[in-house]
């Protein structure tokens, strides 16, 4: 029998930088492949117009892939989400932190990859909304979709002839489905 030696929050951040990009998974690091081109498009085609909101209504904060967010302890779990949003209170409550968002993001936006598998893209929603994420949004690009998950119970499924709306929780927001593809 194989054991795997569980590290915590605190131990991922201070890791040597070697150019790959990793999650937490309950104590277990998972190294992430780098974004394809057609990734890193449209997650630029749906942060751009999300950042340009939020900063000019004062609404908060938008964060990059890059970005750690730390759901759980003991054992530990940070997820870095394509995109994420945070409304302006809990950023000022919190202030500047040198480590990982203690937290979920209000937002978090995840963007389908060839290689996740059905059961992955279905953990990190579980993970996002019990940990306190307000709403997921699931971009599939092999089908031109855009799943907005509330909960684990009400989902709703936009094409490229609808519109993304924010709702409460990123107010005023909207984006054509159309144009995350392009």
């Amino acid at each position: 029998m194989t054991t795997t030696a569980l590290i915590t929050a605190d131990e991922l951040l201070q890791m040597q930088d070697d150019g790959c990009r990793y999650e937490l998974i309950r104590g277990e690091l998972i190294k992430m492949s780098p974004a394809g081109h057609q990734h890193g498009r449209i997650a630029l085609n749906l942060t751009g117009p999300l950042f340009q909101h939020v900063k000019t209504h004062d609404l908060g904060a938008v964060y990059a892939a890059e970005t750690g967010f730390k759901l759980a302890e003991d054992p530990d779990m940070v997820r870095a989400p394509d995109a994420a949003f945070i409304r302006r209170e809990r950023v000022e409550a919190v202030g500047l932190t040198a480590g990982f968002w203690p937290g979920a993001p209000d937002l978090a936006a995840e963007i389908v990859s060839p290689g996740d598998t059905y059961a992955e893209v279905q953990d990190k929603i579980a993970d996002w909304l019990d940990a306190g994420t307000r709403l997921v949004v699931v971009v599939n690009p092999s089908t031109q979709t855009v799943a907005l998950h509330h909960s684990r119970s009400h989902i709703r499924i936009l094409t490229t002839d609808d519109v993304l709306d924010g709702g409460e929780v990123v107010p005023n927001w909207t984006l054509p489905v159309r144009d995350i593809f392009l």
